[in-house]
C-alpha cells in the first residue's frame, strides 16, 4: 500500500530557514492549518493561528510548542464568518506586530447545508471567499511594509466543478451544497489571479494552492454514499501533513522560482480550469466582492 501512496502522493523536504519572518494562518487549529504552523514555526518563523475557537487554538498552540522546540506561536480570534470579527483581528495584528511576511488563507468550510454568515452571505461564499478577501484587504498595507511578502489562498480541485453565479450569490434560489463549494473555491482562485496583478509591483506575491484529497475535518459535512467511498478509500488520501507541503512549498521557495497569480498541486506549478483563468470574470467578482464588503480597493 506504501508503494501505490507512493505513486499519488510525492515527497518533499526543503531545509529552508524563516527567523525574522511573521506568519498568518487561518483556520490553524486543526488539519492541514495545524501542520502548515508547526512546519513554520520549525524553521524559526513567529507564527500567529488565526482561530473562530479560541481553546481549540490555544490547544493547538499548547501541542505545537509541545512538539517543536523554542516555537514562537500564538492564537488569535478570528471568524470569517462575521466582518466585524475580521476588522477586531486585523486591528489587534497592527497594535501587536510589526511585521506580516506570509498571509495564509487557509481557513474554510465545506459542503455544508445551507446557512448565511452574521452579514447575511451564503456561508461557503461568505467565508471562503468574502472573508478572505476582507481579511487580505485590510492586511494588505502591513504586507506591502513587510515585502517581499506572499499571500497564499487554499483552493481545492473542486473549483473545475465551479461556476460564479452573479444572480444568485446568496445560494437562495437552487443552493445546492457541492456546487456552492466549487464557487467558493474557483473565487479564490479568480480572487489570486487579480491580486497578483495590482500587489505585483509592490513586492507582495499572491499564489493559489490546491493541497489535495486531504483526510482532515472538511469533510464532517458529507453524507451517504459520499462517506463510505472516502472510507474506502482513506489509505489513499493525503495525511494533513502530506496536505501541507503545496502551502509549505510556496511559502519557502524563493521569489524566482514562483510564478505570481499562478496555481499550485504537488509541490508544482499546474493549470487551473478555463474558468481559473477568465479574467472578465475575476475582475468582476473583485467589483462585486468590494460591493457586497462596502470597501474600495483600488
Amino acid at each position: 500500500m506504501q508503494a501505490v501512496r507512493s505513486l499519488f502522493i510525492p515527497k518533499w523536504s526543503s531545509d529552508v530557514r524563516l527567523e525574522g519572518k511573521t506568519a498568518i494562518i487561518t483556520g490553524a487549529n486543526v488539519g492541514i492549518g495545524k501542520e502548515t504552523a508547526k512546519d513554520l514555526a520549525g524553521r524559526g518563523a513567529r507564527v500567529i493561528l488565526a482561530c473562530r475557537d479560541m481553546a481549540k487554538g490555544e490547544q493547538a498552540v499548547c501541542d505545537i510548542m509541545r512538539e517543536v522546540e523554542g516555537a514562537n506561536v500564538v492564537a488569535r480570534q478570528l471568524d470569517l464568518a462575521d466582518t466585524k470579527s475580521i476588522c477586531q483581528f486585523a486591528e489587534n495584528i497592527y497594535n501587536t506586530e510589526k511585521t506580516l511576511h506570509y498571509l495564509i488563507n487557509n481557513a474554510g468550510v465545506a459542503m455544508c447545508p445551507y446557512a448565511t454568515t452574521v452579514d447575511g452571505f451564503e456561508m461557503q461564499f461568505g467565508v471562503n471567499h468574502l472573508g478572505h478577501f476582507f481579511l487580505t484587504f485590510l492586511l494588505l498595507d502591513l504586507l506591502k511594509h513587510s515585502a517581499p511578502s506572499r499571500v497564499i489562498n487554499l483552493s481545492s480541485v473542486a473549483h473545475h466543478m465551479g461556476k460564479i453565479q452573479f444572480d444568485d450569490l446568496s445560494g437562495e434560489n437552487n443552493y445546492h451544497p457541492v456546487k456552492a463549494y466549487a464557487q467558493s473555491k474557483l473565487a479564490n482562485i479568480l480572487f489570486t489571479r487579480e491580486l497578483a496583478k495590482r500587489t505585483e509591483a509592490l513586492g507582495v506575491m499572491v499564489i493559489s494552492v490546491d493541497p489535495g484529497m486531504v483526510n482532515t475535518e472538511i469533510t464532517r459535512h458529507l453524507r451517504r454514499p459520499l462517506v463510505g467511498i472516502l472510507k474506502m478509500f482513506s489509505s489513499l488520501l493525503k495525511t494533513p501533513a502530506e496536505g501541507a507541503y503545496t502551502t509549505i512549498y510556496c511559502t519557502v521557495t524563493p521569489e524566482n522560482q514562483l510564478l505570481t497569480g499562478g496555481y499550485y498541486k504537488d509541490c508544482a506549478s499546474a493549470e487551473s480550469s478555463r474558468a481559473g483563468q477568465d479574467d472578465g470574470t475575476a475582475l468582476k467578482l473583485w467589483a462585486v466582492s468590494c460591493h457586497l464588503l462596502g470597501i474600495c480597493w483600488k
